[in-house]
């Protein structure tokens, strides 16, 4: 039997050095392991436990890790993760699947014919997020993937009325809004994480299935899966948000990562996954 384990990356698993939140004293902080650079300098981070549970967890045959992202490809494939390398990987929101780091075009022509019946179209999004951006606190505007857009903002100085319009005007053209650090996300509503882990799922015969994401792109991910799991940070744990199967714990900042890690261990642990052995009970 198998555990598919899907995992948000950024403020879940990896944090950069803006949101570690090392809010204890110098000499009792963790060790750090750096997992991404990018242009020379180091770019994000796990602690070092983190990376050894990591590490431990990928070791199970029977456990199929699947690293679940916004990011682009591109940007996926700069991380540099302790462990057995992933077959499987979601990027894009869900609308590129990774097959030993190559996109599966039937997927992907799945995933554009869903978008192009249900939502408006791309250019039309991102023409208004140009057209209503400031560029007092706008830095730069992206298109990921051919899929979706986001800017990137002096969070500060960026109205919550702007933002609250944005996600107004965007959810009547089948499309949802998600503020991130310094970004600011306009993803069409079938994109979905969820999605691509079924996917996997089914092709990987996966008998159970755990996750875990901080943002609002990563509920329908929470919500499909077994059981999953939420940092005491991010826009969910800001809103409050939970569900019955969905654990909110109290640990923000690169230490959630290691909290993550521990859960999906026990979660793996109860199942009485393990090469020939018998196969227990989730809640067991």
């Amino acid at each position: 039997m198998t555990v598919l384990v899907a995992s948000d990356l950024d403020r879940t698993l990896i944090y950069s050095a803006a949101a570690l939140g090392l809010t204890m004293p110098d000499p009792v902080a963790p060790r750090l392991l750096c997992v991404e650079v990018h242009e020379s300098k180091p770019l994000s981070f796990m602690t070092e436990t983190a990376a050894a549970l990591l590490a431990e967890l990928t070791a199970d045959p029977a456990v199929v890790f699947v690293p679940t992202t916004t990011r682009t490809r591109k940007q996926y494939q700069r991380i540099r993760f302790p462990g057995r390398p992933a077959t499987y990987a979601i990027c894009a929101n869900g609308g590129q699947l990774l097959v030993d780091g190559v996109p599966d075009r039937d997927w992907r022509r799945q995933v554009a014919a869903r978008l192009a019946e249900e939502c408006a179209p791309l250019e039309e999004v991102h023409g208004h997020l140009l057209a209503t951006a400031d560029p007092a606190w706008l830095r730069k505007a992206r298109v990921a993937e051919d899929l979706f857009a986001y800017l990137v903002v002096e969070r500060a100085l960026v109205p919550e009325e702007w933002v609250k319009a944005l996600t107004e005007w965007a959810d009547g053209r089948g499309w949802t809004v998600s503020l991130q650090g310094r970004k600011i996300y306009a993803v069409p509503r079938p994109l979905t994480k969820s999605a691509a882990m079924h996917e996997v799922a089914r092709r990987t015969g996966a008998s159970t299935t755990l996750a875990a994401g901080d943002s609002l792109l990563d509920a329908d991910l929470l919500l499909a899966a077994d059981a999953s799991w939420r940092p005491g940070h991010g826009e969910l744990a800001d809103a409050g948000w939970t569900a019955p199967t969905v654990t909110p714990l109290a640990t923000a900042g690169v230490l959630a990562g290691e909290e993550i890690l521990r859960a999906f261990a026990r979660a793996v642990a109860r199942q009485g996954v393990r090469p020939g052995g018998e196969v227990g009970t989730l809640g067991a």
